[in-house]
């Protein structure tokens, strides 16, 4: 039997001893945890420096910190919260609660790669115990506050670096029934870190709370049976109850070795740092307050305390470069983060409003806050402490006190139960006040059934579902939506002008001009008339940068567009920044300007290890397109000529082309001459796509699309490539090696020869139609036709050959044949050709004829008899001028412009073939000299 140091907690030490002997089958192991609990109890409560042990998010915990303050009034007050967000929490006062403080880092080092960005908040309500603690310190003259708790980039150098960012040791559990919605995810994939984590991490203790509680989950567990009983308990029994319930999980823990690591070294250090402070300003312990979480506070490591030992060494952090900041929160996205019921933070903000009525206890608040109840104003200036008073016995009677029914919860409940009929019927409920009265009776029934001494929040939820909600939901929302709404609802941050990021600040000031309130939340219609008030180009300008670097939805535009060479006169735009104000605060953290961030994006987007070039053309057209910047959009396109250059593949050529085409458009019609870039990068292209064309039409993973606008390429820019010293004999070389076998391919491969000259059409057509006479390649002639679809990307004029080659195919084959392959057809057009469509419908609309009438005594282009080209010349040499000797007016007015002179010769003269030369002999004789020296 272990010997008990003598103390208050004696009675309770011989009761639960009692009680571990009469139900174990074995005295050791239990008397050894719970008299293990009550020594955690009588360590902490014992200790010089207060111990305020809180569970984060609770009413209780908030209501029990608002009292004590004013009761011991301390001057320092430490805090669980990483140290190095201390700067940001005097911006708290400019923020409409909740919200989160946040760090952030862009670029990682000393970090694995795959982990950036990195960003660690910690979500604060009004209705918490360390809102409460940094309203006093702050607002309270002569008041230090400290935060002790290790810095975000510990959070990360604590972290295994086989496990994810986003899933640390201390995340808590997974969310059980969180709300999947957009703003659950106001945090992000941030980590989260919360002061006073409390809950078991032992699944059968959990499982066997919640089944003896008759609860469905943790939240409501805790509201029952730790939340209601210490609402008005004093601050003694509060604290001995809190250190109980932090000793009881910490000992039933199951053994993760990391996770308890990290909880122990996080107590070193907050004592390490508390112990150097109390040293560094000579402050005497009884001064102090030290705010932690409950489990926490039952540490046993050898660092706690004052006295305790100083052998843990902090280690320096990285040299991440970390950003500091405030971004909205919510209800929602708290219940997300940490794990907890949908609905349990609004109940309880709804439950801290009652505390506060009931006791009278005054909070604490931040002058100047916005939003909530009226501030009690700047607190006086801190007396001194008065003396603790000795540790008594409170846990033994709150341990065998009974419930006690609350008449005004009876008054509360009806009124709950008429506004949710209220509220039902608004949303298409067919209620009425006998489901009131059936509500009421329904959750006092419900408690009964879960032996509670009165109905909770969440009995009235379930009661109200029960009785409202039928077979279906008339509306967008269901009765347990509008409990949660009724409750508060999922109430949403704000952050302020003034503590926003110089960047945030400088978007809000430069669309002052179109008179929106962008702070607010929802959607807002702005509408730019450019022409009439040209000082809204710039808004314009900031609209679609921002629009490039926010998420979808925060600045959508209506009516306008932005292309190279084009801006609209008039612009409609739909701005959510007050949505989306997290993702506006982010980019703070990357720059002090729009375009200092988008130059930034720009560059890493062309400058990143799996940057292609088709990444790079896409990038130099965003510095041209939303910074109108000639000097980036050079150095960037003189990296795309380098990119292009180490490529082996074929895979970016459809990006590539288009993007190249485009910028030359661009170039050609707003620059007096072509960047040096786009040249080189033209000749460059030009050798390397013939170069790798061989192997393209032959290659497996290189799909017909791709060769098709290598073609595309080689054949739109030829005419710039070979007026800047390229070789067209390179082009012939490469079609001529290219030997493809795969039917798309090869019609490809024609269309090519056509092109250059090699095949003619009537020799195309006659391959064409040995296809179709062939039985054998019949179920392979769609995908001729899909290769000939694709070749209207570098040789259009064949657009006509393949309308008749389609009609051919439907007019010739019987349908036992055509039939079976049309599906392939039809499938290998759409995947293949969807892009080139129209032209295909086009040209079918100018060779078919447009009425049903005339279809019967239509023929076909490619049916109707050829001429024969010999009988379209005229028999005399001469002839070809009859239209301009019959018609010699425009002639005559061009000779009299030109200054000729001389008159029409006689059309029975015959041809002077040689006249001109015989009256210019000069060059012909340089050519007969050229000639003889050879």
């Amino acid at each position: 039997m272990r010997a008990a140091p003598a103390g208050p907690f004696d009675p309770l030490r011989s009761r639960l001893q009692e009680a571990a002997a009469a139900f174990a089958d074995g005295p050791d192991a239990l008397e050894g945890i719970l008299l293990g609990i009550v020594d955690d109890v009588d360590r902490a409560a014992r200790e010089p420096l207060e111990i305020f042990p809180v569970c984060h998010h609770s009413p209780a915990s908030a209501v029990a910190m608002a009292r004590r303050l004013r009761e011991k009034q301390p001057r320092v007050v430490y805090l669980e919260l990483c140290e190095d967000m201390a700067p940001l929490l005097t911006e708290l006062r400019n923020c409409r609660l909740p919200v989160a403080v946040q760090a952030f880092a862009t670029e990682v080092d000393g970090f694995p790669a795959d982990w950036a960005p990195l960003s660690v908040v910690a979500p604060i309500t009004e209705a918490s115990a360390e809102y409460q603690a940094i309203a006093y310190a702050l607002d309270t003259p002569g008041v230090e506050l400290v935060l002790v708790d290790r810095s975000s980039d510990h959070v990360f150098q604590w972290q295994p670096r086989d496990a994810a960012p986003d899933a640390p040791a201390d995340a808590g559990a997974e969310p059980e029934a969180a709300a999947a919605d957009g703003e659950a995810a106001l945090h992000g994939d941030a980590v989260g870190v919360e002061i006073g984590d409390l809950r078991p991490r032992f699944a059968e203790l959990e499982e066997h709370l919640l089944r003896h509680g008759k609860v469905r989950h943790w939240s409501e567990w805790w509201h029952q049976y730790v939340e209601v009983p210490l609402g008005d308990s004093d601050h003694d029994t509060y604290r001995q109850v809190m250190l109980l319930i932090g000793s009881l999980f910490r000992r039933l823990a199951p053994g993760d070795p990391h996770r308890v690591a990290v909880d122990e070294d996080r107590e070193r250090y907050m004592w390490t740092r508390m112990r150097e402070h109390l040293a560094a300003t000579g402050t005497d312990p009884a001064d102090c307050l030290y705010v932690c979480g409950a489990f926490h506070a039952a540490s046993r490591v050898a660092e706690f305390g004052v006295d305790g030992s100083d052998g843990f060494a902090i280690a320096p952090r990285s040299a991440t470069r970390w950003q500091h900041g405030l971004i909205p929160s919510s209800h929602a996205a708290i219940e997300a983060q940490f794990g907890l019921a949908a609905g349990s933070v609004s109940i309880a903000a709804a439950v801290w409003a009652k505390n506060l009525k009931r006791t009278e206890v005054r909070p604490y608040r931040l002058a100047g806050q916005a939003g909530g109840s009226k501030g009690t104003g700047r607190a006086a200036a801190a007396p001194v402490p008065a003396a603790a008073p000795a540790p008594s016995d409170r846990l033994s009677g709150f341990l065998q006190r009974p419930p006690v029914l609350d008449t005004l919860d009876e008054a509360e409940l009806l009124g709950w139960s008429v506004d949710i009929v209220r509220a039902a019927r608004r949303n298409g409920y067919l209620a009425s006040t006998a489901d009131a009265i059936a509500v009421f009776q329904t959750s006092v029934l419900l408690a009964g059934m879960r032996d509670r001494a009165r109905p909770t929040p969440y009995d009235f939820q379930d009661a109200a579902v029960t009785c409202i909600e039928k077979d279906s939901v008339p509306g967008r929302r269901d009765v347990g939506r509008l409990v949660e709404i009724m409750m508060g609802g999922d109430r949403i941050g704000q952050v302020g002008y003034d503590a926003l990021p110089p960047l945030a600040r400088d978007v809000h000031d430069r669309l002052a001009p179109l008179g929106l309130r962008l702070e607010q939340r929802g959607v807002q219609r702005a509408l730019l008339d450019i022409a009439a008030r040209p000082e809204l180009d710039a808004c314009s300008d900031v609209l679609w940068r921002l629009r490039y670097l926010l998420p979808q939805g925060a600045a959508r535009p209506i009516m306008g567009e932005r292309r190279l060479g084009e801006r609209s006169v008039q612009e409609s735009w739909d701005l959510a920044l007050g949505t989306h104000q997290r993702a506006l605060i982010e980019l703070g953290y990357e720059g002090v300007s729009l375009e200092q961030v988008l130059e930034q994006r720009l560059r890493r987007k062309a400058y990143g290890p799996q940057a292609t070039t088709a990444d790079v053309l896409a990038a130099v057209e965003d510095a041209t397109l939303y910074l109108g910047s000639r000097r980036l959009a050079d150095e960037l396109g003189r990296h795309a000529l380098e990119v292009l250059a180490t490529e082996r593949s074929v895979d970016g050529a459809p990006e590539v082309l288009r993007r190249v085409r485009r910028l030359l458009a661009y170039y050609r019609t707003s620059e007096p001459s072509l960047p040096g870039w786009i040249e080189s990068f033209v000749r460059t292209g030009y050798a390397h796509y013939c170069t790798l064309l061989p192997t393209a039409f032959t290659d497996e993973d290189a799909t017909v699309r791709q060769v098709a606008a290598m073609l595309g390429f080689l054949f739109g820019m030829e005419g710039l490539a070979l007026s800047l010293g390229c070789d067209r004999t390179q082009l012939e070389l490469a079609v001529a090696q290219s030997h493809p076998e795969e039917p798309s391919r090869v019609a490809l491969l024609w269309a090519a020869q056509v092109q250059l000259g090699r095949l003619s059409r009537a020799e195309l057509r006659s391959r064409c139609a040995d296809l179709l006479a062939n039985p054998l390649a019949l179920p392979a002639y769609p995908r001729y036709l899909s290769g000939f679809v694709q070749a209207l990307e570098p040789v259009p004029g064949l657009t006509d050959f393949v309308v008749e080659a389609v009609s051919r195919a439907f007019g010739q084959l019987p349908d036992a044949v055509l039939l079976p392959w049309l599906p392939a057809l039809i499938t290998g057009l759409r995947a293949g050709g969807a892009e080139l469509a129209p032209l295909l419908i086009r040209e079918a609309g100018r060779i078919f004829p447009g009425r049903l009438a005339a279809l019967d005594a239509w023929v076909p282009p490619w049916r109707a008899p050829q001429p024969d080209p010999a009988a379209l010349r005229p028999a005399g040499g001469g002839g070809g001028a009859a239209l301009l000797a019959a018609h010699p007016a425009s002639c005559d007015a061009l000779a009299a412009l030109l200054g000729c002179e001389g008159g029409w010769a006689s059309p029975d003269s015959g041809p002077a073939g040689a006249a001109l030369v015989g009256r210019h002999p000069d060059a012909a004789g340089a050519l007969e000299a050229l000639l003889a020296t050879r």
